[in-house]
């Protein structure tokens, strides 16, 4: 009896519905697992942590088999409670000072064009983690001068000073995912304002415009929380009255049991459709699929993007 409960909960969402069947279009290939293996130990032998395993991306097999990971600074423990991320919450450890080279070695040893960094938050530091962020894009361009370094940061609690931290060390792809619409918010991001996200990515936008003009801004958002199709094509409006540059939109899948539920899988034709939608509303490049994450083909989402007339 205890067993059958077991299996009926494995079907069902934390609402008491019956969890949804993915479709065929989110099937995912795996990769060559020495590559992966590779991958693994080399952070592990950093001491480093991965947004690839962290959020249960499904795209990991791919990346990893081309040698490619998304680093996360900071530690695995983040002072948020999102409600659609896999990524462990509570008190966080101390940083590591060490970190930032560990970074810049990894990227080195997997020879990457384009590095992808990430953070957990940070809301237990004064400056949210951002000297950090700043000494680690440092390290790795001092240590791999022709790589190109893509940013995902937090929204350091609106502090502009902090965010300037970030801006100074001057990343090439300055990241802050919007994750979902207005309206969600409350559930999908308790800890986190609609407003502040666009506010940062427009002081980002005024930075690139007045002293770095070779750098893009980028946000992105998961779709199958319960937004409508209007209601995206609204958040993209608003990221472009930001002059956002480069968007993602990729499927939400919900990481384990306590976490959101997916409310729908959205159809690669409505993927296509809001890229065709963004594209034509200015984005320099709007990456849309149901596997599409944040830096999923980001070398390719930036190469497009440097390449349209700004």
């Amino acid at each position: 009896m205890i067993e059958e409960r077991v299996l009926v909960q494995k079907f069902l969402n934390r609402k008491g519905r019956e969890r949804l069947k993915k479709p065929d279009w989110l099937k995912i290939k795996l990769g060559d697992p020495r590559n992966q293996n590779q991958v693994m130990e080399l952070i592990d032998g950093l001491n480093l942590h991965t947004v690839c395993q962290e959020a249960k991306c499904p795209n990991i097999f791919e990346c990893w088999t081309d040698k490619t990971a998304t680093f996360m600074l900071g530690g695995d423990t983040c002072t948020r409670h999102c409600g659609f991320c896999a990524v462990n919450k509570g008190k966080p450890m101390n940083l590591d000072p060490m970190e930032p080279t560990h970074v810049a070695e990894a990227v080195k040893h997997l020879d990457l064009k384009h590095a992808v960094i990430t953070s957990v938050n940070r809301d237990d530091l004064p400056d949210g983690g951002s000297m950090h962020w700043a000494e680690t894009i440092r390290k790795v361009r001092e240590m791999n001068p022709d790589c190109k370094i893509e940013v995902l940061i937090p929204d350091f609690n609106g502090k502009e000073e902090s965010l300037n931290n970030v801006l100074n060390a001057r990343p090439e792809v300055l990241n802050h995912n919007t994750e979902t619409i207005a309206r969600l918010y409350r559930r999908v991001r308790p800890d986190a304002k609609y407003d502040q996200t666009l506010e940062l990515l427009e002081r980002a936008a005024h930075y690139r415009d007045t002293h770095f003009p070779q750098m893009l801004t980028k946000s992105g958002i998961m779709a199958g929380l319960g937004e409508g199709f209007e209601e995206v094509v609204d958040l993209m409006r608003d990221l472009r009255s930001v002059s956002c540059d480069i968007m993602t939109i990729g499927q939400y899948l919900q990481p384990y049991e306590k976490r959101l539920p997916v409310e729908r899988y959205v159809t690669p034709e409505e993927f296509a459709e809001w890229k065709k939608i963004g594209e034509a509303m200015g984005f320099k490049h709007v990456e849309s699929s149901p596997l599409t994450r944040s830096s999923y083909h980001a070398r390719q989402q930036t190469e497009n993007g440097e390449n349209a007339v700004r």
